[in-house]
Formats: structure tokens, C-alpha cells, sequence
């Protein structure tokens, strides 16, 4: 992974200063979704830098050591290695950018991958995911614990109730033992933008998380009933891009919840690329957290190389 950021000190007059126009957001948002995604060859690239950019996730309530399994080897070889040799991409390593867990799974996941003698980084989410609302000790020991079993990459949430209250300081105080427990693991933020009210409280969010040491800001925990919109997308790479100008620290960004086509995985790309530049365009800084996506990118992926569309039995399962 890429340098980490090693976070500032809390600058309230810059939080408090903050005010986003949702109109001007929005009409950017249109632009995104409007337009048009590349072509014949160009399309394939773009769709295996998509596959390279996955959080190949399961978190389920049912998740087995076997289905941990099937996930960890479905991202060692996330495409058939018949159609990346007719792209003459069979031997410069495909992988997804890592596989994310359940913290009592990562043991699982780790094992799996030493097995494959792969060296793909094991994801883990914690601090009381989905809702964060176990006590901070409980939660802190869920990231140390995830961390001795082998996680590298942490996705801790952030307390919803100091956003919408504007406790600012408190939860960026939060964040900051979150990641002193994460030791050397990189830490991802949910920001769980769906219950965050306005635009204005996920920018403000956005800045707090990186101020205390954030490596990735994530949009959504995947379980609100709003997950990673275009809108916030653009508020959240506008404040990364701020971060970055007044501190000289890149950090990454991580949309998750309902991002499910091909096309749709593009357009996400293409706004990276458009709003925080070229750099961003890796697993470095950017990330898709996703369970269904890579069935649909495989999928495309067949299409450019035979001119026909895969069942889905043609491919293997994630």
C-alpha cells in the first residue's frame, strides 16, 4: 500500500467554516452519470483495473471457513485465466485489491490465502460494525483482535451520534485510538453517509476522519438503506482533495453499498479520475467494497474477449 497518512491536529475553524451547495453537487453528480464510458479495447482495461480495485467482501451472518475459502481463492484468480490469455494478461498477477471479512473469520481468510502462497492483504471490518454502537473499549479490542489474527486493512465506523450532535472533537479523539490500535494495519472510515443528514455533515465527517489519521474515507457500511450515491461521491473526493492541497497527504477512497454493474464500476472510476487525478486510479487509494460486482465485470470481460455473453455457471462462483 501506499504512504500512510499520518493524520494533523483537529482544525475546528476549518470544520466550522465548512458549507457545501447540494445544488452545485448535484448538477456535478449529472454530469458523472451522463456520460459515456470507454470503448472496444479501452473498455477492457478499464474493467480489469476495476476488478484490481475490489474489496471482495462477505459479511454475512452464515459465512463458514468453506465459503471464507471459496472467497479468498476467487480473488487470487478473480478472472479466467483462458480470457486473460487471450488479453495476454495471464501472467501480470490479476488479483482484487484484498478479501474483507468479519473479524472472526480473518483467521479463515489468512490461512486460505498462506495455503494459495498468495500475498493478497486480508481486509477486516470492526469497532462494532454495522452500527457502532458497543462501547469503545469493546470496540478497540475488536480491532487489536482483528490485527493479531492477521488483518493488514481495518474498516472501523465511525459513531453516527457525534457527527449528528457536531461533537467534532470526540469523535475525532475516537478515531485516534481506533487508530492506535490499528498499529501498523491501514485504517478504512465508514462514514455511513446515509445517516448523516446532510452534505454538509459528510464533508465535515470526511475531514475529521482524515485529520485523525484516516488512510481511506468509505462511504457506507453497505447495510444503510442509503449506501455510495454520486453526490456524496463528489463531496467526499472534494474534501480528500482539500486534505491533500493543505497537508500534502493523499488519502483513499472506498465506495460500498449497491455497487453492483460493470458500467456503474466505469463511471465510479471515471470520477476519481476526474475529481482527484490520475494517482487515485489504483488499490493504492482507491477501492470498491463490493460482494456481487466482480460476477458482472467477469461477465463483461468474456463479452470483449469472445463477442458473446458468459452464463453465470460458465463463470466461478465468488
Amino acid at each position: 500500500m501506499s504512504e500512510r497518512n499520518p493524520g494533523t491536529e483537529l482544525d475546528l475553524e476549518w470544520i466550522s467554516r465548512v458549507r457545501v451547495n447540494s445544488q452545485s453537487v448535484q448538477k456535478r453528480a449529472q454530469q458523472i452519470q451522463a456520460q459515456k464510458i470507454p470503448r472496444k479495447q479501452f473498455q477492457t482495461a478499464w474493467l480489469l483495473k476495476a476488478v484490481t480495485c475490489i474489496d471482495l467482501t462477505t459479511l454475512s451472518g452464515d459465512d463458514t471457513p468453506s465459503n471464507v475459502h471459496r472467497l479468498c481463492m476467487k480473488a487470487v484468480r478473480p478472472v479466467r485465466h483462458d480470457l486473460l490469455k487471450k488479453i495476454h494478461m495471464q501472467d501480470k498477477g490479476v488479483t482484487t485489491a484484498a478479501v474483507c471479512v468479519y473479524p472472526s473469520r480473518v483467521s479463515d481468510a489468512v490461512k486460505s490465502l498462506k495455503a494459495a502462497n498468495c500475498r493478497l492483504p486480508v481486509a477486516s471490518v470492526a469497532t462494532g460494525f454495522p452500527a457502532g454502537q458497543t462501547p469503545l473499549e469493546t470496540r478497540l479490542q475488536e480491532v487489536a483482535l482483528a490485527v493479531r489474527d492477521g488483518a493488514t486493512e481495518i474498516d472501523i465506523v465511525i459513531s453516527r451520534t457525534l457527527a449528528l450532535a457536531g461533537q467534532w472533537e470526540a469523535m475525532y479523539q475516537e478515531i485516534r485510538q481506533f487508530r492506535d490500535a490499528c498499529g501498523d494495519a491501514h485504517m478504512k472510515t465508514i462514514l455511513a453517509v446515509g445517516e448523516l443528514g446532510t452534505l454538509t455533515n459528510v464533508y465535515k465527517a470526511s475531514l475529521v476522519a482524515m485529520m485523525a489519521g484516516s488512510d481511506f474515507i468509505k462511504t457506507s457500511t453497505g447495510k444503510e438503506s442509503v449506501n455510495a450515491t454520486y453526490p456524496v461521491a463528489v463531496v467526499m473526493s472534494r474534501a480528500i482533495r482539500d486534505y491533500f492541497l493543505h497537508t500534502g497527504h493523499k488519502v483513499g477512497f472506498k465506495p460500498a453499498g449497491g455497487i453492483r454493474t460493470a458500467q456503474e464500476s466505469l463511471l465510479w472510476l471515471l470520477l476519481v479520475q476526474q475529481e482527484l487525478g490520475q494517482d487515485w486510479v489504483c488499490p493504492h487509494l482507491f477501492r470498491f467494497g463490493a460482494s456481487s460486482l466482480l460476477a458482472d465485470l467477469e461477465r463483461q470481460i468474456y463479452h470483449q474477449v469472445t463477442g458473446q455473453y458468459a452464463a453465470y455457471q460458465d463463470l466461478p462462483l465468488a
